[in-house]
């Protein structure tokens, strides 16, 4: 999530996220493989919810950040040390200080299960916590204090599942300021990372996130943070049969394009490039239109922007070649086509290292 600071700027970053051009687009082979046509989930209804850029989707709840809202009430702690005494826990010492759990495991080089003894003098490292309510997201808790998810995410070391609990405490950056419900609106954009770092619910402390559904016709609420897949998704397959006119990487004018384009005629099916869970849906990534972005199994992601129609849900489990949408020219699209996007971990890699030659 990056802070607007001017019109010209934001424009600026939306351009450099469509993508850049190769000096010799053309097709990867001159004999492509057609792979099959890909086939939607039984039971899928038709996407007739407009979700505005000439873009439809299935009916669904909005997503974590929007169905929670967060107040910007984080509370200052003083530096300071405490002597452990019996009986004391980790999480009981955070709560008497105010510090976050894990903050105080850190500053102590406290692995899990952040054992104790008596008589132990452990460092209150100082600073702004938030208490974590149930549903609130890390997209959320950003948009309140105005300050970028992913500098929250590095200064409280979340990792993988990225999925907070009730009553976590973490750290705010010393230099977020509170704003008005109004300019989040105006300053908030959301990206990729974004996402896959801070879009889940936070659920009970003892709780499980809920397993993926097979079926677009069951939604789960906004409030259920979903299982993260675990098997290893093997070969991708290209989710569209199309000419590649946008390769990965920087451009000429320096431009950053984080996935390719593919170029295909309006509503052409789109097919999952692996088996996985479908992390989001929708049209809140700037310049990419309708998008639907899945979760697979050894920390890999697929993204497939510029769809006319969204055919999956966030939770679904899809299946490797299963329609999620159809093509479009929706977002910042020079023309009819899919992006599309494959990161490991949070980096972008180029989709060409992972896709079959053509």
């Amino acid at each position: 999530m990056r802070f607007a600071i001017g019109g010209a700027i934001a424009a600026a970053l939306m351009i450099g996220a469509s993508g850049c051009i190769p000096s010799n687009p053309g097709r990867i082979a001159s004999q492509p493989t057609v792979e099959p046509a890909p086939i939607a989930a039984p039971g899928t209804p038709p996407a007739t919810e407009s979700q505005g850029d000439g873009v439809t989707a299935l009916p669904s709840p909005p997503p974590a950040w929007e169905a929670k809202r967060v107040v910007p009430d984080a509370r200052s702690v003083a530096p300071s040390s405490y002597v452990v005494r019996s009986g004391d826990t980790l999480r009981g010492i955070a709560n008497l200080t105010g510090a976050g759990t894990e903050a105080i495991a850190r500053a102590n080089n406290l692995p899990p299960p952040f054992m104790i003894r008596a008589g132990q003098r452990l460092a209150i490292p100082g600073g702004r916590y938030h208490m974590v309510g149930k549903g609130e997201s890390g997209i959320a808790i950003a948009r309140a204090y105005g300050v970028d998810w992913s500098r929250i995410a590095t200064a409280n070391a979340l990792t993988e599942p990225f999925i907070l609990r009730a009553g976590q405490r973490i750290l705010i950056p010393v230099d977020a300021v509170p704003r008005s419900a109004a300019e989040r609106a105006a300053a908030f954009q959301l990206d990729i990372d974004d996402i896959l770092t801070g879009g889940e619910p936070a659920i009970e402390p003892d709780a499980r996130p809920a397993p993926a559904v097979t079926s677009p016709r069951r939604v789960l609420p906004s409030t259920a943070a979903v299982v993260p897949p675990s098997a290893d998704p093997g070969t991708l397959i290209w989710p569209v049969d199309g000419r590649v006119f946008k390769r990965f990487g920087a451009g000429d004018s320096g431009e950053r394009n984080n996935g390719i384009k593919i170029a295909v005629p309006i509503d052409t099916p789109i097919a999952a490039a692996a088996a996985g869970t479908v992390a989001y849906v929708g049209t809140g990534v700037p310049g990419l239109g309708g998008v639907v972005i899945i979760r697979h199994g050894s920390g890999l992601t697929t993204v497939y922007g510029h769809a006319s129609q969204l055919l999956v849900q966030r939770g679904q489990a899809v299946k490797k070649g299963q329609k999620i949408a159809l093509s479009g020219d929706t977002g910042y699209a020079e023309r009819p086509a899919v992006h599309f996007e494959v990161r490991s971990g949070r980096t972008p890699v180029d989709p060409l290292s992972r896709l079959p030659r053509r």
